[in-house]
């Protein structure tokens, strides 16, 4: 197992690491497979991971990720703490309730937590976060307390994570990407605020619809091209972990066009890297829409169309008035933005037609 640095936190983590959703027991609907493990199930699978060499080990508070802080508790007291990096979350915006949920996951996992990310963090409530009695400062408040080692924000979307870059109160940063999805990494990579922060890296799987269609080798590899701390994946069995912690290292980024080639005996993807680079004046995450339409042809239909079909009239509506199309000249790809719109309202109409809707 290689190690890389992550930022200026004086920490070396493992280049794979662990995410401990799918150690859980309970119920999470959107989990492209499911395990429900037991207690001693769960920490014999993560001390195999130790094992391989993996150090961090990521999770957030109960109930958000079911029992595993409570897992990741019991396999924290089983190694050697000292050389075990333990990275928690909470989707808390507030500061008084980002501070008891703190110490809630203290309480949970019996240790303090090296780094605690505000979770889910988007444009709703960035400015929430940032201001003064914000979840961020809160979390500094519990550094200087020490309650926890580290500051964080976790968020899949670019304009949140430039701002926490920019941020002196923020340690670590945790963002999204994949092969598929690497529009926001390349916007990082060119970005030198980025370079002070450590960046822990999810997604990397796409919520377990690449595998299959790429090697591990492949997947963790073009994410670890980027300047990036460590690719986070979710891993329920040994199986997983084998094929996680087999990456030597050596991996390198396919091209785009490659990368499209090996779907295209399945569907013809939108060929959106999720750069984020498309700002609606209406509103309409385009990025996002664009991904849940390729996730349904990945096989992943259901929960991708019910996504979809949160607002897509009226974003297909809005793009049938708009004469700005400034999507259109934002966008590096080249692609048109409004019908692939249309197409996509299509696809969910044709889905829901003949059902109790308003299709």
């Amino acid at each position: 197992m290689n190690y890389r640095k992550l930022g200026v936190t004086g920490l070396w983590v493992s280049e794979v690491s662990f995410g401990t959703i799918p150690v859980l027991k309970g119920n999470v609907p959107v989990l492209p497979q499911y395990y429900n493990l037991e207690n001693e199930q769960a920490v014999a699978l993560m001390r195999y991971a130790w094992d391989k060499g993996c150090n961090l080990y990521d999770t957030a508070i109960v109930p958000e990720y079911g029992d595993a802080e409570i897992k990741l508790g019991m396999f924290a007291k089983a190694v050697d703490r000292k050389r075990l990096i333990i990275s928690d979350k909470a989707r808390f915006f507030d500061g008084g309730e980002m501070y008891r949920a703190v110490e809630q996951s203290i309480e949970n996992l019996g240790e303090i937590p090296d780094i605690y990310f505000v979770h889910q963090v988007d444009l709703d409530n960035v400015n929430q976060v940032f201001s003064k009695y914000g979840a961020l400062d809160a979390l500094v408040e519990l550094k200087k307390e020490g309650k926890i080692k580290f500051t964080g924000v976790a968020s899949h979307y670019y304009d949140v994570l430039i701002r926490a870059a920019k941020d002196k109160r923020v340690d670590v940063l945790q963002g999204s990407g994949n092969l598929l999805e690497r529009g926001m990494l390349e916007r990082m990579a060119e970005e030198p605020d980025f370079q002070r922060t450590g960046m822990i890296i999810n997604k990397v799987y796409a919520a377990g619809l690449l595998p299959g269609r790429f090697t591990e080798q492949e997947l963790i590899g073009g994410v670890l091209s980027y300047p990036v701390s460590t690719a986070l994946l979710g891993i329920g069995t040994i199986e997983q972990a084998d094929k996680a912690f087999s990456f030597n290292g050596e991996g390198r980024l396919l091209s785009w066009e490659h990368t499209l080639e090996r779907f295209e005996q399945e569907f013809y993807p939108i060929c959106c890297d999720r750069c984020q680079r498309c700002v609606c004046p209406k509103g309409t995450e385009i990025h996002t829409l664009f991904r849940q339409s390729n996730y349904y042809y990945l096989g992943k239909d259901y929960w991708a169309l019910r996504k979809l079909d949160l607002g897509i009239r009226e974003s297909a509506e809005n793009c049938k008035k708009c004469t700005e199309l400034r999507c259109m000249y934002q966008c590096p790809r080249g692609l048109w933005i409004p019908q692939i719109i249309q197409d996509i309202a299509q696809l969910v109409g044709n889905h829901y037609k003949g059902e109790d809707t308003e299709w």
